[in-house]
């Protein structure tokens, strides 16, 4: 894993490393959005409603057992993780964990992943998949996943294990192109002011 480039995420699953791509830009928005959105309703210093008592972290390193995994967004319950471990990653398991598939991620996330999370005992996972804009929530019952809800579009949804949290499921699809460059009545720079 140390050998890997900066610009892949490395897992360890089975004993096998498997290396993917940084997100695309519509995954990194979404993944980016949601974790923002959480933190701010059910985080450490949140909880506008939603009580503040999770600590939600973007791409948490887990070493569980022998594998090494990379989710997307994981989070703890505050009196399971009441503060960071010494180490640079993670061997308590979290609480809950979502993944952003996408092409590259897509079947190791939905299989093998997925087995890990369970075994580890995770006790809610969701897929989230932004060229569909939808989610797919889990809860781990005896040991293996049941599907709980199938939320899509811009619909206000109350995610288990968020419920008290709800928020728009709009707010992580990128809905517009980005600005192209320059736009008329922007600030640029001349020439002369160059160097």
């Amino acid at each position: 894993m140390l050998d890997a480039p900066e610009h892949v995420v490395a897992e360890i699953v089975d004993g096998v490393l498997h290396t993917h791509p940084r997100p695309a830009p519509l995954h990194a928005y979404a993944y980016s959005k949601l974790g923002a959105k959480l933190e701010n309703l059910c985080g450490r210093g949140g909880g506008n409603g939603g009580g503040g008592g999770w600590l939600i972290l973007d791409e948490p390193e887990l070493h569980l057992e022998e594998d090494i995994l990379v989710p997307d967004i994981a989070g703890w319950r505050l009196e399971r993780m009441p503060g960071p471990p010494t180490t640079a990653y993670f061997t308590v398991a979290p609480d809950w964990v979502c993944e952003i598939l996408s092409p590259s991620t897509r079947a190791l996330d939905q299989s093998r992943k997925r087995d890990i999370y369970a075994r580890e005992g995770i006790a809610y996972l969701w897929f989230v998949d932004p060229e569909e804009r939808s989610v797919e929530v889990f809860e781990l019952r005896d040991g293996h996943w049941t599907l709980l809800e199938t939320a899509t579009g811009a619909t206000e949804v109350a995610l288990p294990p968020f419920a008290e949290a709800p928020f728009n499921l709009g707010d992580l699809w990128w809905t517009s192109s980005p600005p192209k460059f320059p736009i008329e009545g922007s600030i640029q720079e001349s020439p002369a002011a160059i160097g």
